[in-house]
């Protein structure tokens, strides 16, 4: 195992959706999920980030203010926020406050991805209410929230008095170009969804680093930041790695059929057609699966493919313990510190 990496590696990150297996109630999930951001935090990840979703079965990370708000409690270091908030699906002004109260309560810990996908199927996005969802309505419904995250005062003169002064830290998350020039005129740091959507991969980053303005009035950084999400699943050995990765198969073959109406199933056969697997192949092959020798090799080469600042990762296991084992295996190979 590669202990001490000769050179230094890019933060890495996890994105958790809080992920559901069979045979676990919500509570035992959202209890697993917190000991995974405690094992983060003490073998060093950067942040975790909790995902929006609704109406799916494998996943209970609906609620995301409420999941950051469980997690920084149960930590002290390490960052937590949404990867991320599906922002049509809200009033701005409650995320706002909402991230601006978690802010208050845990100072320099909290951050707030925003995207503008459901985060569900059509019947469950109109159930949400869910708002206009363009680009131009998305762009001013991020920039009343910077405003509201530092003077506490929109354009419109709507206050947020419990988010003013908060500063919460933005980036926008995306899967295609349109996310990325989105990011890019807003000057805030971008996340690319390759873990499930990767062909505009490049061409999104290239996009996003040719265009991005540090001079816009919400920018938060002075030059491009670019964080690309990446399936990865560690174990002792390449063969057991690769069979609790056919759990991860297994979901995206009930989405697909079901539509989301089952809990994350046990590793085993991954029933599907020719067509099937190579769906599935193309959608899952921004990953990194194996020994944690081979998880770095694989790694390195998404780093060197995107010169990416920073990897979100994605682990989804139905035992619990697998999962926070291949967090603690990729943290000491890919040289972390606590």
């Amino acid at each position: 195992m590669t202990s001490n990496p000769i050179a230094p590696h890019v933060p890495l990150s996890i994105l958790d959706l809080v992920s559901v297996s069979s045979g676990q109630s919500i509570g035992e999930a959202i209890e697993a999920s917190m000991h995974s951001v405690e094992v983060a935090e003490r073998v060093g990840y950067s942040r975790v980030w909790f995902a929006e979703h609704h109406n799916t079965a494998a996943v209970a990370s609906s609620s995301t203010a409420v999941i950051v708000g469980r997690a920084a409690a149960r930590t002290t270091r390490i960052i937590v926020g949404s990867g991320g908030v599906m922002l049509p699906n809200h009033a701005p002004l409650m995320v706002a406050e909402d991230y601006g109260t978690l802010a208050a309560m845990f100072p320099g810990r909290v951050e707030l991805g925003l995207g503008r996908a459901p985060g569900t199927d059509q019947i469950t996005a109109r159930a949400l209410a869910r708002s206009d969802g363009s680009p131009n309505a998305f762009v001013a419904n991020v920039t009343d929230l910077y405003d509201w995250t530092t003077s506490g005062v929109a354009s419109s003169g709507l206050r947020a008095g419990v988010a003013a002064g908060t500063q919460v830290p933005m980036w926008i998350l995306g899967s295609s170009t349109s996310g990325a020039q989105i990011a890019a005129h807003l000057g805030l740091p971008y996340a690319f969804a390759s873990h499930f959507a990767p062909d505009a991969l490049l061409p999104a980053i290239e996009l996003y680093r040719e265009r991005f303005n540090p001079d816009a009035p919400t920018a938060q950084i002075e030059e491009p930041r670019v964080m690309v999400g990446v399936n990865v699943l560690a174990a002792e050995d390449d063969a057991e790695a690769h069979h609790q990765f056919s759990t991860v198969q297994r979901m995206f073959m009930s989405l697909r059929r079901s539509g989301g109406r089952e809990a994350l199933l046990p590793p085993g056969e991954v029933e599907a057609t020719e067509q099937e697997l190579a769906m599935m192949e193309h959608m899952l092959q921004v990953s990194a699966i194996g020994s944690p020798d081979r998880v770095v090799s694989q790694l390195e080469s998404l780093v060197d493919l995107t010169d990416a600042d920073e990897l979100v990762t994605v682990t989804y296991a139905h035992d619990p313990a697998v999962r926070s084992r291949s967090l603690e295996l990729v943290a000491q190979a890919w040289g972390l510190q606590a």
